[in-house]
């Protein structure tokens, strides 16, 4: 099967509707997607305005889901989720919205989980080399260096 060239506005707008409401996408991806569809500025500015207005298309909504699951799933920190988020061109105001959707009891919990249980996982017998090893993993996954560093500090004591 070929991949087809040249959608008519009215085709792009259907595929992109199914595109959208299978999962919650940022305007970026959405704007690739139609760039590689080969669509042209005028028809893809038209398209964005029928996907926000017809609700298949929301930031702060795509912003939500997506910290929460990075959060749920991936167990990422807020700095991992904040940089991703950035990445993808999203606005300050939506970021600090979407962070609101992690509890800080549910953040520090999990930190708590995810560093013991990498601590466990660890067979280092340096305890230095251990607690660089728990630091590398927990800062890689966005947590915040002060968290990490006390609890590395509290795992490996000297």
């Amino acid at each position: 099967m070929h991949k087809k060239t040249g959608y008519t506005v009215n085709e792009a707008t259907k595929k992109l509707e199914h595109y959208c409401a299978y999962q919650d996408r940022c305007h970026k991806e959405v704007v690739a997607k139609l760039k590689g569809m080969g669509m042209i500025p005028i028809a893809i500015d038209t398209i964005m305005g029928h996907l926000i207005t017809n609700r298949f298309l929301n930031e702060e909504r795509f912003a939500k889901s997506y910290a929460r699951g990075k959060f749920q799933i991936k167990k990422w920190g807020k700095n991992r989720i904040v940089r991703e988020l950035k990445a993808r061109d999203i606005s300050r105001f939506n970021i600090q919205t979407a962070l609101k959707e992690i509890s800080d009891s549910d953040y520090f919990e999990t930190f708590d989980h995810l560093a013991i249980k990498k601590a466990d996982q660890i067979k280092e017998t340096n305890p230095l080399k251990a607690r660089k090893k728990l630091v590398d993993y927990l800062l890689y996954r966005g947590w915040e260096s002060q968290m990490v560093y006390e609890k590395a500090a509290e795992l490996y004591p000297f």
